[in-house]
């Protein structure tokens, strides 16, 4: 097995729900918030993504002591969110981690042989890649971003 060394910082865990107002205040109730709309992927240039079901995706976050935590309503339009939902039903759809450089964590990746699920970045680099790994084994599909 190759250490990939781009899954070390978990940076947060992202649940698709049905209804995210409903599954906020749920959360609320335990202690568990405030929560934050996430802002627009609008900026995102994507691979892997319809981009009219990329910007009906509905996230809210809630920041821990030691992780974010997301919630994902998907909207209209076709996207891995959304056919998560429609498959498997609620629950965690991706585990995100930290990482420098999402070009250099990706192509890492697809050495090893991670299939992308999709990707967006902005244009100053910052960005994301979700790899297609919940089928392979893990359970979940796993995730890189990076802030620049």
């Amino acid at each position: 097995m190759v250490d990939l060394n781009i899954f070390r910082t978990l940076h947060h865990v992202c649940i698709v729900v049905r209804d995210l107002e409903q599954a906020v205040a749920y959360y609320q109730s335990m202690g568990i918030g405030p929560w934050t709309d996430f802002p627009s992927l609008a900026g995102f240039e994507t691979t892997g993504y319809e981009r009219e079901g990329l910007l009906n995706l509905r996230y809210r976050f809630a920041e821990l002591d030691n992780v974010q935590i997301q919630l994902c309503q998907p909207g209209e339009g076709v996207t891995p969110q959304r056919t998560f939902l429609e498959t498997r039903g609620e629950g965690v759809f991706h585990l995100g981690f930290s990482v420098a450089d999402c070009d250099t964590a990706q192509a890492a990746a697809e050495e090893a042989g991670l299939p992308v699920l999709g990707s967006g970045r902005m244009p100053n680099g910052s960005g994301f890649t979700y790899f297609d790994t919940a089928r392979e084994g893990a359970g979940v599909n796993l995730m890189v971003r990076a802030r620049r």
